[in-house]
């Protein structure tokens, strides 16, 4: 790969910031604001969609609760952009049961932080910006080191894709 295209990476690992729980929208917001709102944070990440029609089959699926007055609260959200990224290595019936857990040990608010916290932070490690993986948060508890573990293959799939579209873009199609 040639090195300003690693250098665009490095810069892209090292602007990525998720919206922590109080910077989240808390007037709610109607599904298409929804979309958009998440698409804004999540297009840097790569392939990562999320539509009107998966929202509303996460709210039948029991993956979220049903908006009030069709607006989705902080919490949904929350939930929405942790999905919308664990989609890609956890089934929807194995998302459903860890959110359960989380839920169960943690408010939203932290558990999403710590998520943000650890997406970050596994994102510079696993694309060599840091040499050692930071020790985030204050427990040592079975669904922390689940969503620590998720977020370590998140972001490793994250670096494939993106260094295989880096290499894919440097040679012809042929050679």
């Amino acid at each position: 790969m040639k090195e300003e295209q690693k250098q665009a990476l490095a810069r892209w690992v090292g602007d990525f910031r998720l919206p922590r729980y109080r910077e989240i929208p808390d007037v709610g917001l109607y599904l298409e604001q929804v979309t958009k709102y998440l698409s804004g944070y999540l297009a840097p990440v790569g392939e990562v969609t999320l539509t009107p029609s998966m929202i509303t089959n996460y709210v039948k699926k029991d993956l979220i609760t049903n908006p009030v007055k069709k607006q989705y609260s902080r919490d949904q959200i929350a939930h929405l952009m942790f999905i919308a990224l664990a989609k890609s290595v956890l089934s929807l019936e194995d998302l459903r049961e860890f959110i359960r857990l989380q839920e169960r040990t943690y408010t939203t608010q932290r558990a999403y932080d710590y998520f943000c916290d650890e997406l970050e932070n596994m994102l510079l490690f696993v694309f060599g910006l840091t040499e050692t993986v930071e020790n985030i948060g204050e427990d040592s508890s079975d669904e922390k080191t689940m969503l620590r573990n998720c977020i370590i293959a998140v972001t490793n799939k994250i670096y494939l894709e993106k260094y295989i579209r880096a290499v894919a873009a440097e040679c012809p199609k042929g050679n």
